[in-house]
């Protein structure tokens, strides 16, 4: 059975590229334009990518709200507009990884495994 990565921004074309690059690694994938949208219709995926600014909840509010219910699937944050503070916050909060986009599919990949 391949490993659920899950992928959660408001760029569809982020999604899809990023998505054609998983499956072709032999990944199965599953696209959520919100955080909230993912807390609605979401299963426990084995790894998210998460972009980090979207428009109502922020990656990093999703984040929160995961880590209190003691959700532990990996996270891997990305994002068109890094800013160290938010960095820190994310892998102080236990992210593992945060990617710039636009990303190598190596450093993608790398990320996920």
């Amino acid at each position: 059975m391949p490993s659920i990565i899950t992928i959660i921004d408001d760029d569809s074309s982020v999604c899809r590229s990023t998505a054609r690059i998983l499956k072709s690694a032999g990944y199965e994938t599953k696209i959520y334009g919100s955080a909230m949208e993912f807390l609605e219709r979401g299963t426990k995926p084995n790894c998210i990518l998460l972009d980090i600014n979207m428009p109502g909840m922020s990656g990093l509010e999703l984040q929160t709200m995961l880590v209190e219910d003691n959700f532990d699937t990996p996270i891997v944050f990305i994002t068109a507009n890094a800013d160290i503070p938010k960095s820190v916050q994310a892998i102080k909060a236990g992210a593992i990884d945060f990617l710039e986009k636009p990303f190598e599919d190596v450093q993608l990949l790398s990320a996920v495994e």
